[in-house]
């Protein structure tokens, strides 16, 4: 069994209106919400072996602050241009590339894509994906290239809300 949990990227700032959506920063609430959930995946989940991010700055960014509460160096974050903009199909395609070995999968990127590939993945009732919301998903695979739709199973879904 392998384990997914799909991480939207933190509140974001729209205070400057000349910056492209790919560069908007986070806010203060994001600053402080994204290391608040690494100090509960520290503390709750298992660390993962692989973590996959957005290249656009808020969801680095939250990245970086959430791996730092797991004492995992930013360096471990593998950044990949396809999610940010992506479908669900590519966000699969993205996941069918990963080494057998692999079992625990930090995803970081945004909605609606991160919602709509839990639907995919789950069938799942989850009606929205807060701002560094964390929906930790079984998949019933052995083989990361054996991902597709109804083959997880929504395990915990956590917001920064419920640890304030």
């Amino acid at each position: 069994m392998k384990k997914l949990y799909v991480i939207r990227h933190a509140k974001s700032s729209w205070a400057d209106p000349t910056l492209s959506d790919f560069d908007r920063p986070l806010k203060k609430r994001g600053k402080n919400d994204a290391p608040l959930i690494g100090k509960i995946l520290n503390e709750e989940e298992e660390k993962p072996d692989l973590i996959l991010s957005s290249p656009a700055k808020r969801a680095l960014s939250t990245a970086i602050k959430i791996l730092k509460e797991l004492n995992i160096e930013k360096e471990k974050i593998v950044v990949n241009e396809q999610l940010y903009c992506s479908d669900i199909y590519e966000i699969q395609q993205i996941l069918t590339e990963i080494e057998k070995e692999i079992d625990v999968v930090y995803l970081i990127g945004h909605n609606p894509e991160l919602l709509d590939f839990v639907y995919y993945l789950c069938d799942s009732e989850l009606e929205k994906l807060s701002t560094c919301g964390v929906v930790k998903i079984n998949l019933d695979i052995e083989s990361w290239n054996k991902i597709k739709g109804n083959c997880g199973k929504i395990e915990r879904y956590i917001t920064p809300k419920m640890f304030k």
